[in-house]
């Protein structure tokens, strides 16, 4: 699927890890509503030194190499700090100011914080860290992504990190290739089918626990949707059934009740489309119409869902226009490459190599710039185009002889024209499978 066609010569990038220069919440008065303490702090000669000793403690970043795997924390580790004041998590500023700095740290932090006690692990993974972030606008974005059947990697752009998760299962051939991903919350979830029972199967990966699980099930079971999260809550719409047929039914799934609850039905059925959220609205784009009984129809339309209301709006004109031409199935097409930057929906033109924007007043595409050279596909193939925090990432690279390179570009609308930054690059055999961006 994810097939490029250039070369480019090797980009080396540090594998080291930029350390942070200071801890500027120890320095000034926090007063983030966390609990009940909004004092400044009052710190005398002896806290000082067990504060800047439990900084540097909690400063020394973890700093996994290449592929190396996320830490799989033990609860029956003997820790050496475990004599510390594990209520006040850094001894001598209490437990609301060790909060405070501790959700300024970056992710990446995480699993080597999580390690120096059982009060700062029970912290993390009871995924409250998480949810206080977002409260105070804390959120890092970072992509993950699989070339492999079974096996999963995470990129942090601030840091320039590839780091690699559990496998998913022992046994590559339980899972078909063709699947869906979509990241909600702090979860990762995986959608597809047992090659022996053809049943299907959603895989959760959670950053809290760093590892995976299965069991949880649909109200409808699908493959081939359009999907997008907003915070703790993931709408899935259209696609179809185990036996074939075209869905025009929709459900939303909520990452904290971990719950799944059915929507009203959409004006059109619809499969091979794709969704986003704008505004507050979740939206379904393009994609293919008709059932067993009709010639299968490809959709200009997209249709919009408002959460207050629980009604379907259609939206004409909404798909991007498709760039494989007559002579090429629709069905062989991907789904439109759609991403939404602050509430602006862009689209990538994988056969013009165009960055296109949605004018919402004039409900039509206008072309802003290029996408990345080495952004090649086959039919929309081979490169994923999503949105991460306020910048858009294309995520391909060249292929040649076997070999080929994953490049992760990404561009700032705000700061104008397509300019594309080369985040990271690194070889890798296979194209990419799947992608998505979980913010927390």
């Amino acid at each position: 699927m994810f097939e490029g066609r250039s070369c480019l010569g090797p980009r080396v990038f540090s594998s080291s890890c930029q350390h942070e220069g200071s801890w500027g919440c120890m320095s000034f008065r926090l007063e983030l509503g966390i609990g009940s303490s909004k004092r400044p702090l009052d710190i005398d000669c002896e806290d000082e030194h067990r504060r800047r000793k439990a900084s540097k403690l909690i400063g020394s970043e973890f700093c996994p190499q290449d592929d190396e795997y996320l830490p799989e924390e033990s609860e029956d580790q003997d820790h050496s700090a475990e004599a510390s004041d594990t209520h006040s998590l850094i001894p001598g500023i209490g437990r609301d100011n060790s909060i405070s700095c501790l959700i300024r740290c970056s992710r990446s932090d995480y699993g080597s914080i999580a390690s120096l006690n059982t009060s700062f692990r029970s912290l993390i993974r009871s995924g409250e860290l998480y949810k206080l972030r977002k409260q105070n606008g804390v959120i890092e974005h970072w992509i993950y992504f699989s070339c492999h059947l079974v096996e999963w990697q995470a990129f942090d752009p601030v840091r320039v990190r590839w780091i690699r998760l559990p496998r998913i299962i022992d046994n590559e051939y339980v899972v078909f290739p063709d699947r869906e991903s979509l990241a909600v919350g702090t979860d990762l979830l995986v959608f597809t089918r047992d090659m022996i029972t053809s049943s299907n199967i959603i895989y959760k990966y959670s950053i809290l626990t760093n590892s995976w699980t299965s069991g949880m099930k649909m109200n409808v079971p699908r493959c081939l949707f359009g999907s997008a999260s907003l915070g703790e809550i993931a709408i899935l719409a259209g696609g179809r059934d185990p036996r074939g047929n075209t869905l025009s039914s929709a459900e939303m799934y909520n990452s904290e009740t971990q719950e799944w609850e059915r929507l009203p039905d959409m004006n059109k059925p619809r499969t091979m489309c794709s969704g986003v959220f704008m505004d507050g609205k979740f939206y379904v784009i393009g994609g293919i119409g008709g059932d067993d009984s009709n010639k299968p129809k490809v959709l200009t339309c997209g249709e919009e869902f408002d959460l207050k209301t629980r009604t379907w709006t259609e939206i004409p004109n909404m798909s991007p226009a498709r760039g494989g031409g007559p002579e090429t199935p629709a069905a062989a097409q991907a789904p439109p490459l759609v991403a939404v930057v602050n509430n602006e929906l862009y689209a990538a033109d994988y056969a013009d190599m165009e960055v296109r924007k949605y004018d919402k007043q004039e409900r039509a595409w206008c072309t802003v710039g290029r996408l990345p050279e080495r952004a090649a596909s086959m039919n929309g193939w081979g490169v994923a185009f999503r949105a991460c925090g306020d910048r858009l990432i294309v995520i391909g690279g060249p292929r040649a002889a076997g070999e080929g390179f994953i490049e992760v570009n990404a561009w700032a609308p705000r700061e104008g024209p397509p300019q594309w930054n080369l985040l990271g690059r690194k070889r890798s055999s296979n194209f990419v499978y799947n992608c998505a961006v979980m913010g927390c």
